[in-house]
Formats: structure tokens, C-alpha cells, sequence
């Protein structure tokens, strides 16, 4: 690649990861469009999307856990619900009809964002809940769909683990996209990633000034939404939801 095309790779990177670290999502918005604009067959787009967006939940995770701690078991409770379903995403992908896959991801996305936008005071305030075993299991049920949807499709997957964090589990925004940055885009992506890796090649060489632009653009973004507060992280929230649906929809019925 020339030198214009990485440093516009590394913009286009910066700024996408630096939204998606405030809104808890939604990076693959711009980033895997730029990756299949510049060339790159859509496998090997998505593996090096995927790679690249391990580096937004690092730099995210610094960012984070210098302001607080999460809670370790909860923290397990993600990973243990969600893992085996990110496996599973990335056996299916390839046999998942593209359109209709993405065209219901779409829907779902600006779903929840239209939620949000009329649930004025949600996820403003930390809510400490207790849960029976009934509640856990839901819980953990519809994490481990989304884990196969995050395995599976390429963006937008975040955003739906920060709207249950906050719906489910009585989280307020900050601290949703916290445990979402951290746990989905450094293990669930980094799962992903890596079984992706085995199925179809990656663009090695594509991949520094994307991880540049995903470490700075998750730290930055984590930062801003702790300066900031839950109105932000919330308005930013329901802008990415809903531009990434439309995009996905879009999309769609472009193929």
C-alpha cells in the first residue's frame, strides 16, 4: 500500500474506534467499508476488521481500569456466556445467507436505538440489582446469541451487549460500555479474530495503522466518555446504533 492509503486506513481507524469507544460499539461502520473499498475481498476484510478491533478494547482497557475496577465474576460471567457463541458465529458465518443476515441485524440495530431515544432516563443512573437463577439464565442466554452474532456479522454486535448490560443487569451507560469495550473488543473480538484467522488469510500488512488507529481511538473515546458522563455516552449511543442499522440495511441490497 502507498503511504496516503495508510494514513487514510489509520484516520478512517482513529475516528471510527474513538466512536465506537463511546457509544460501546459500532466500529465496523467505517472501518470494514474502508477495507473493502481499498480492495480487500470481504473474508479477508471481516479477519482483518476483526483483528484490528482487538486493539480498541486495549487501548479502552487502560483507558478504564485506571478509573475503576470491574467486578471480576460478573467480568467471567460475560465471558463464559459469551465465548462458546462467538465460536459458534465463526463456524456459521459461511453459511449464512449475507443479505438477509445483515438486513436483520439492520432492523434490530436502529431498534434499539429508536429504544433508547425514547427512554429518556435510561441507563443514567448504576442501579445495584440482585438476580435469581431464572433471571441469570435469560441473561446469559441472550449474551450467548449475541456472542454468535458477533462471531458471525461484523458490526454493531457491541452495542446490543451494552443495551442489555444497562436493560438486564441495571447498568448506566459509562459503566455498560466499560464492561463492553473491555470484555467484547479485547476477548470476544480476540476469539473471533482468531478463529477467523485459521478459516480465510488476513492482510498482515494493512493491519499497523489499523491497530494504531484502534489503540489511540479506544483510549481517546474511553477518556472522553469518562470526562463527559452518561448524556454523552448515551446520545452517542443512539447516534452509532442508528447509523450503524441503517448502513447494515442499506447494505443489504447492495449485493
Amino acid at each position: 500500500m502507498s503511504a496516503t492509503e495508510l494514513l487514510i486506513l489509520f484516520i478512517i481507524s482513529l475516528i471510527a474506534n474513538l466512536l465506537s469507544a463511546l457509544a460501546g460499539g459500532g466500529a465496523g461502520l467505517l472501518q470494514l467499508p474502508a477495507l473493502l473499498f481499498l480492495g480487500l475481498p470481504f473474508p479477508t476484510a471481516l479477519a482483518t476488521h476483526k483483528i484490528a478491533s482487538v486493539a480498541l478494547g486495549v487501548g479502552a482497557s487502560i483507558r478504564h481500569w485506571q478509573s475503576e475496577k470491574l467486578d471480576v465474576r460478573f467480568s467471567l460471567f460475560i465471558l463464559a456466556a459469551g465465548l462458546p457463541g462467538v465460536w459458534l458465529g465463526t463456524q456459521v458465518i459461511l453459511d449464512v445467507p449475507e443479505h438477509w443476515a445483515k438486513l436483520a441485524l439492520g432492523i434490530l440495530t436502529i431498534g434499539i436505538g429508536v429504544y433508547s431515544l425514547f427512554k429518556p432516563n435510561l441507563g443514567q443512573k448504576n442501579e445495584t440489582r440482585t438476580h435469581s437463577f431464572r433471571e441469570l439464565s435469560i441473561g446469559c442466554s441472550v449474551l450467548f446469541i449475541i456472542g454468535v452474532l458477533n462471531g458471525s456479522l461484523t458490526s454493531g454486535t457491541g452495542l446490543f451487549v451494552t443495551l442489555w448490560l444497562i436493560r438486564w443487569f441495571g447498568f448506566d451507560f459509562t459503566r455498560a460500555v466499560a464492561y463492553t469495550l473491555i470484555l467484547v473488543g479485547l476477548f470476544w473480538n480476540g476469539v473471533g479474530a482468531l478463529f477467523l484467522a485459521q478459516q480465510t488469510t488476513v492482510a498482515w500488512t494493512w493491519l499497523p495503522p489499523l491497530l494504531l488507529g484502534s489503540l489511540v481511538g479506544g483510549y481517546a473515546g474511553a477518556h472522553w466518555a469518562l470526562l463527559k458522563g452518561n448524556k454523552l455516552v448515551k446520545r452517542s449511543f443512539e447516534l452509532i446504533t442508528i447509523a450503524v442499522g441503517s448502513h447494515l440495511v442499506i447494505s443489504s441490497f447492495m449485493h
